[in-house]
């Protein structure tokens, strides 16, 4: 089995295929097909190696709605700066790059890291990787900044959504893409658009997922809760 640690170009190419995810089929990404083989295939190596769950391996909702969005108006990111947080498999930064975005992915998982590496690739984009946590940091000049499926845990989703609001208040258009989890916040947040996304029930409860993009105002990104 190839080490995802040492290799973690090799192990996705070997545990994945490209395929086009349902809301977004102009894009191709290096995805599992089966969810268990893959989990099953990294937790030899979570305690020894360090590896996290393979969540960059599926496209989830809130990636797969930004994509959408970005690619149907692009103007949203054209020749701007965009910045996709928690990019995962790298489907909202690919299509941000698409519609002509200077695109940075981050992501905290070297595996992600690769996998956005791999797909940027098999799309013929330009897309730069930011390795650790962003957030927190000084606002470094984004004028928009993507995050989808951030709202999973509470303790993550108020600490990034609240490194949002700042970055909203310093001038970034902010795109929150949630379909629904728990810890979205209540105020604040302005609809943009609405989708409803496929799913498979092996990952979500249910076959579609409403998924909403919110904006951040920035009116009250430092007073929200």
């Amino acid at each position: 089995m190839t080490d995802p640690h040492a290799d973690p170009a090799a192990f996705i190419l070997d545990n994945t295929e490209a395929i086009a995810p349902p809301l977004v089929p102009e894009i191709r990404l290096r995805l599992a097909t089966k969810i268990t083989p893959i989990w099953e295939s990294t937790e030899t190596w979570l305690a020894e190696a360090g590896v996290p769950p393979p969540f960059w391996a599926f496209c989830w909702p809130g990636g797969q709605a930004l994509a959408r969005y970005v690619l149907d108006q692009p103007e949203t990111v054209r020749g701007k700066r965009v910045l996709d947080l928690a990019a995962g498999s790298g489907v909202a930064v690919i299509a941000a790059a698409r519609a002509g975005a200077i695109a940075t992915a981050n992501d905290i998982d070297a595996m992600a890291q690769a996998a956005i590496g791999l797909n940027a690739a098999l799309n013929g984009v330009a897309v730069s990787v930011a390795a650790g946590d962003l957030v927190g940091a000084p606002a470094d000049g984004w004028d928009v900044v993507l995050a989808g499926d951030v709202c999973y845990e509470k303790t993550p989703a108020e600490r990034i959504t609240g490194w949002l609001r700042d970055l909203a208040a310093a001038g970034s258009l902010v795109l929150l893409a949630d379909p629904g989890r728990a810890y979205v916040p209540t105020r604040g947040l302005k609809p943009v658009a609405h989708y409803r996304v496929p799913t498979s029930r092996e990952l979500e409860d249910r076959e579609q997922r409403e998924t909403t993009i919110w904006r951040l105002d920035p009116s009250e990104a430092r007073r929200s809760v």
